[in-house]
């Protein structure tokens, strides 16, 4: 009877996999696992901790000695598995120490580091180092560029050298990017030159949602922007031939580029996709067709990657092997072509990631070993860490590895398991067999099938990263991915094929080039048709990181956990999974269904963007531009929607003509779902001698504004001014007829005065005698000049809201000394909210917190 309990309990030992059985397979499979987890757990934990570099080198000392001794035991001597898991874990704990220790040198900057020599205030310097990047031109493709009255700005990364001081020329280091104010056309990589330029650090975001440029760059250790004002604020004092490397890198890249898209016009939306999909160039892929990819959730397709290289290399291995060549040789070419491939393309996380999986595949035939897909992806990771360890908090990182981890951990599970369900369906087993339809269904792997398992796996890899990063969910991803990649497969195969055939049969690849054409064409329609439907995306907005912890908990328990009771297991993920589903669904609800009043003013420099969230499920957008800000409707109010989960607005209201209130609202309109945009009747006037209302209206549809905004809310807008007379007074200027609103809502109002000047400010003041309100959004951007001096102190406002920039608030600052009210301006205090509950309590909140 023991022996049989003992049997039972090694059955249920080998069903369960049991840890030390788990462990003991990793280790013989993928040993590298531990390094690439004990890496990424030592970033973290610096990343967290700050703890000194000594600590962890004290650390590392104790584990590395402690392996040491271990392997100096005699294996008769050892504890068998036990041993194992020692030898492991001192490994791990030695490239946690590790990855702690690169993260702090990585972010150590020299004494003498450029950096060190800015404080929180711009100063005037004169700098001279070395071009490292290829100057970038801005490129200018939101509808009131042209109203912009600068040049279009270019920029390039600088490698300082020297910096001038009071006395003399003293040594510097360290990167820093630069922006002059005008096309660069003369400079290139490697040119030294000398520069008359303002040194500032980059600035925190100032609005929810909007790109943090400082993480981003301060990730890379470039901690300092220099502004120039002209191109003849850069001297060229060497023009250094360019080097070896930086030739055939450019050489190669401008032949592929030749190659791929031959004679296709700059305007062709096909030639921006096909330089996006197969060199990973995205910057002249046109923004609708963009956003196509990301809405449904297919955007991984145009991001170089596994599949991208791997089809490459598979016309490489075909053609090789046509020619008659042997595996070893093979192998050498695609090694060869896999370094061509990495000076062609952009040095991306999942590119690289991509191409060192390749490197390690072809390196195996010479020594005979299978490579294991885990412990290849291990080494991958932990090359990217080593050479920059702050990639681990970046996007694209996460998602090319989680993704990746995803379909070797899940895609075989998944698909044996849809497989049994299907195959075991009762319609499915009285089927007649001889059918094709069910002869093809009936082989093991089903090609749809597997595609749909890899594409769902891929998806939970990287589901969580996506929600916490960009705040969407896109469920139907899986399926997407079944219907576009046949088409992405072929474009690719034909596309890379015609790259290779260029270079040897100019005439096949010039008839390859209509197909290639075709192909993304039909991509592009696809996608789009997919997108417009509308089904595939979920906005939730920001979720917290112990949400996104909690959803990657249940895929490891879900996928790695066993019970001997099936029941508990299957418990266990129920409820995890009903909770993250129920947070989600609160969370959307309540963003989407409201009892409060939240009214935001973004920071947008000199210009105003204010939405109103009302009672309900109503959004109201007041105006949306910037003087000086390019494309605020993409770069500030679109990341704001979708960080408080709205993709709806139901109208915008247009105060007045000036650009600075409505060169945003083309992108805006384009990018989520707005029901009516209105503007009064002056807008409609004849008088438009900047053509900025002609302009607009050519690409948005606007409607005359009556006296109220009827929206389903408890929340009540009125439109005070300008009435029917003032509309059509001509000797009236634009601001005096720009529109004023006054939202009312549980006892508590607020007045937006748009840009209206002294003239109407009189006049509203006269037409509405007992006009009062709690909060103000100041008229004219805060202007005292334009501000009656009256005005402000009838209307009696506790909190006054102006939406300047930086100059203009320096200026009110000491205009408005003295005044008891409240003042928040957007360029102290960022976005600013102003939020009233159901009971008519004001609060009023900023992003940037003054100390």
């Amino acid at each position: 009877m023991d022996d049989i309990q003992r049997k039972l309990a090694l059955i249920d030992a080998q069903l369960t996999g049991g840890p030390i059985n788990f462990h003991k397979q990793i280790v013989s499979t993928a040993p590298l696992l531990f390094a690439a987890a004990g890496l990424i757990a030592g970033i973290l934990l610096q990343n967290i901790l700050g703890l000194p570099i000594q600590f962890w080198l004290a650390l590392l000392t104790f584990y590395a000695v402690a392996a040491v001794l271990i392997f100096a035991i005699p294996r008769a001597a050892r504890l068998g598995s036990f041993s194992l898991v020692l030898i492991s874990s001192c490994a791990l704990l030695c490239f946690t120490c590790l990855g702690a220790t690169r993260l702090i040198k990585f972010h150590q900057p020299k004494p003498n580091d450029i950096c060190n020599f800015v404080t929180d205030e711009r100063r005037l310097a004169t700098i001279r180092g070395v071009i490292i990047t290829e100057p970038y031109i801005e490129q200018r493709r939101w509808a009131f560029a042209k109203f912009k009255p600068t040049d279009p700005a270019s920029s390039f990364y600088l490698k300082v050298s020297e910096v001038e001081t009071t006395t003399s020329w003293a040594k510097v280091s360290g990167i820093v990017r630069v922006q002059v104010a005008e096309p660069v056309l003369d400079l290139k990589a490697g040119d030294y030159v000398q520069m008359y330029c303002w040194l500032d650090r980059f600035k925190q975001p100032t609005n929810p949602g909007q790109f943090n440029v400082a993480r981003y760059l301060a990730r890379k250790n470039v901690f300092i922007a220099a502004s120039v004002k002209s191109r003849n604020g850069i001297e060229l004092r060497e023009s250094s031939p360019a080097g070896f490397f930086t030739k055939l890198r450019r050489r190669l890249r401008e032949t592929a580029t030749q190659a791929l898209l031959g004679d296709l016009s700059p305007e062709d939306r096909n030639r921006g996709l096909l330089e996006a999909l197969l060199l990973g160039y995205r910057r002249n892929i046109d923004s609708s067709t963009y956003r196509a990819f990301r809405r449904t959730g297919l955007l991984h397709f145009i991001s170089l990657s596994g599949m991208h290289l791997g089809i490459l290399i598979g016309i490489i291995w075909w053609l090789c092997k046509t020619a008659g060549l042997m595996k070893r040789a093979r192998a050498i070419v695609c090694i060869i072509a896999i370094c061509l491939f990495l000076l062609i393309v952009p040095p991306r996380p999942p590119t690289l990631r991509a191409a060192i999986i390749c490197f390690v595949f072809c390196v195996s035939f010479f020594f005979r070993r299978k490579s294991n897909p885990l412990n290849t992806l291990s080494l991958a990771a932990i090359i990217l860490l080593l050479i920059r360890p702050t990639q681990l908090f970046e996007a694209g990182w996460q998602l090319s590895f989680a993704s990746v981890l995803g379909i070797m951990l899940f895609c075989h599970r998944i698909h044996f398991f849809l497989y049994e369900k299907i195959t075991g369906l009762p319609w499915r087993v009285k089927a007649p067999k001889a059918k094709p339809f069910f002869r093809i269904i009936s082989r093991p792997g089903p090609y749809l099938l597997r595609l749909f398992s890899t594409g769902l796996a891929a998806w939970l890899g990287g589901a969580g990263i996506l929600l916490y990063h960009f705040y969407t969910i896109n469920p139907l991803t899986s399926i997407w991915t079944v219907i576009a990649f046949p088409l992405v497969a072929l474009l690719l195969t034909v596309g890379y094929l015609k790259i290779i055939l260029s270079l040897l049969l100019p005439t096949a690849a010039a008839l390859l080039s209509i197909i290639v054409t075709a192909l993304a064409h039909s991509l592009i329609c696809i996608v789009r048709f997919i997108a417009h439907i509308d089904i595939s995306q979920i906005l939730i907005g920001h979720v917290p990181l112990t949400l996104i912890i909690l959803y990657y908990c249940l895929v490891l328990f879900a996928g790695f956990v066993y019970f001997r009771r099936p029941l508990i297991r299957k418990a266990i993920c129920t409820v995890m999974a009903v909770f993250i589903v129920a947070f989600l669904g609160v969370t959307k609800w309540q963003r989407t269904y409201r009892d409060d009043l939240v009214l935001t003013c973004l920071d947008v420099g000199h210009g105003q963007a204010i939405l109103a969230q009302l009672p309900g499920s109503a959004n109201i957008l007041f105006d949306a531009g910037s003087l000086y800000k390019s494309n605020v409707g993409q770069r500030v109010v679109a990341p704001f929607l979708d960080y408080i989960g709205t993709n709806k607005i139901d109208a915008i209201i247009i105060s007045h003509n000036d650009v600075d209130h409505i060169n945003g609202i083309p992108e805006i309109v384009e990018y989520c779902k707005v029901r009516n945009v209105y503007a009064n009747n002056a807008f409609f006037s004849k008088t438009d001698p900047w053509a900025t209302a002609g302009t607009l209206k050519s690409l948005v549809e606007i409607h005359r504004l009556g006296k109220d905004v009827n929206v389903e809310s408890s929340a009540k807008i009125k439109m005070l001014w300008p009435n029917e007379d003032m509309s059509r007074n001509e000797q009236l200027s634009d601001n005096d007829k720009s529109q004023v609103s006054l939202i009312e809502f549980a006892g508590k109002k607020i007045l937006l005065c748009s840009d209206i000047e002294k003239f109407a400010q009189k006049e509203l003041l006269r037409i509405f005698p007992n006009l009062r309100a709690d909060a103000v959004v100041v008229p004219h951007h805060g202007s005292i000049s334009t501000t009656d001096a009256d005005f402000l102190r009838i209307i009696d406002a506790d909190i006054l809201l102006c939406s300047c920039d930086r100059s203009q608030y320096e200026r009110q600052q000491v205009e408005r000394q003295g005044n008891k009210q409240k003042c928040l301006y957007t360029a102290k205090d960022g976005a600013i909210t102003a939020r009233i509950d159901k009971k008519g309590a004001l609060q009023v909140e900023t992003l940037i917190r003054q100390e």
